[in-house]
């Protein structure tokens, strides 16, 4: 079965960075457009970073010139390299994998920015 694991949360200072990671399996990674999204307490999930098969990428304003999503075909893997992190950016973290209308999702990895 189709599985998205996250890692690389974790607590960070303002300003510092973080990667994440989103390891898939059970899919053909390499055709799949990879996305990032994010959802603070209260709020609802909200999509921040996207990346086409083809590595073209997209970015929500709030992030863009501070995230970076990449992603390795050969070990299926999207990453999410944040950094001039801010108390804002504190959510938990998803990685989510879409192709023909068909979507799964991880199960999310936690930041926090704060002294």
């Amino acid at each position: 079965q189709v599985q998205l694991v996250e890692s690389g949360g974790g607590l960070v200072q303002p300003g510092g960075s973080l990667r994440l990671s989103c390891a898939a399996s059970g899919l053909s990674f390499s055709s799949y457009y990879m996305s990032w999204y994010r959802q603070a307490p209260g709020k609802e999930r909200e999509l921040i970073a996207g990346i086409s098969s083809t590595g073209g990428t997209n970015y929500v304003d709030s992030v863009k010139g501070r995230f970076t999503i990449s992603r390795d075909n050969a070990k299926n893997t999207v990453y999410l390299q944040m950094s001039s992190l801010k108390p804002e950016d504190t959510a938990m973290y998803y990685c989510h994998a879409l192709r023909l209308g068909y979507g799964y999702w991880g199960q999310g990895t936690q930041v926090t920015v704060s002294v």
